[in-house]
């Protein structure tokens, strides 16, 4: 047998063993925890120190929050890790977004899915957005679904994911509502949001599906038309001007959430602990600050409505990605 492969099953049960001893001794002590399911930076990194500077600056933890990074698997390991080690750890929280949703769907969590953790809460959002150049020939998204409709294959989405990635889901929902199969949609994958936009302003795709908070920088440039905002009804400041697709009559949403879920097997008056916790966190106006800055929008949903409200999308992009041969 090879060396690493003697230390690999030696080492794993000693860390198991050390994370087990960490979280209990937190627990004892009152110190709290934020798992980030990746490396520092981010979008994960961005949704703990949310918490940790939130809870810290309004005094609803008496003790800094200790942000740790397990990266990997785009979440599957620290998801793996908490239902292996950590199930009933009451100090421990783990970030999350809409992407963890759409990995759940996909199966990429392994044998866990997603009634297998304790969906926390929402502190905060991004939208999708359905994005043009200024000279493209569509004026508003009704124009583009009726040009799509006639040919999808003459108009090239693109945006920085690949098939089945979060871009790529907004795209397939503006194909859907449509009534325009996914599969007949010309998407180009990029490696991120900059690559995919400037494939955009280059003229390689025609439509870019983006997010909101990244084009704050472009809205005044006069180099790009935003058809529509993919959140429930408009949002304020310099976004304001921008009609949601719903309103215009297509029923496609997509809000990127930024929340937290625990272990399993969390005791109910730890898990309503956090609800509260997060809940009075949501409400304080240094919070309200703090989010803005970090180029997010307000959502605040918790509990028992948030557990629920996770679950249901995590079933309807099951739905999606088994309708374009993602999943069997």
């Amino acid at each position: 047998m090879k060396l690493n492969s003697v230390l690999l099953r030696w080492s794993a049960p000693l860390v198991m063993g050390a994370a087990l001893i960490s979280g209990t001794a937190q627990a004892q002590s009152g110190a709290t925890e934020c798992i980030a399911p990746a490396k520092p930076g981010g979008g994960y990194d961005l949704t703990c120190r949310l918490a940790a500077n939130g809870l810290q600056d309004t005094k609803l933890i008496d003790r800094p929050m200790m942000v740790s990074y397990m990266p990997g698997g785009i979440g599957a390991v620290a998801y793996n890790h908490v239902n292996g080690v950590r199930r009933d750890d009451p100090s421990l929280i783990v970030a999350a977004s809409t992407g963890a949703a759409v990995n759940l769907a996909l199966g990429k969590f392994g044998k866990y899915d997603a009634g297998e953790v304790r969906w926390l809460g929402a502190l905060g959002a991004d939208y999708g957005a359905i994005v043009v150049k200024a000279d493209a020939p569509w004026k508003n998204l009704d124009e583009l679904m009726k040009d799509l409709k006639k040919d999808p294959s003459k108009i090239v989405f693109g945006a920085g994911g690949t098939v089945g990635s979060q871009d790529w889901m907004k795209a397939a929902l503006v194909a859907k509502a449509t009534d325009i199969s996914p599969r007949d949609l010309r998407y180009v994958a990029f490696e991120g949001g900059g690559e995919s936009f400037a494939a955009l302003l280059g003229g390689h795709i025609k439509v870019f599906t983006g997010d909101l908070s990244e084009l704050r920088p472009h809205l005044d440039s006069g180099k790009i038309r935003v058809l529509a905002a993919l959140s429930d009804e408009r949002v304020g400041g310099p976004y304001a001007e921008i009609p949601t697709a719903t309103e215009q009559g297509y029923d496609v949403e997509w809000p990127i959430w930024r929340g937290y879920y625990m272990g399993p097997d969390v005791s109910d008056e730890a898990y309503n602990t956090w609800v509260e916790r997060l809940k009075e966190l949501s409400e304080k106006e240094t919070f309200a600050e703090l989010r803005e800055a970090r180029g997010l929008f307000p959502m605040a949903m918790f509990g028992e409505e948030f557990d629920t409200y996770v679950k249901k999308q995590v079933a309807q992009f099951k739905q999606l990605a088994k309708e374009v041969g993602l999943t069997k």
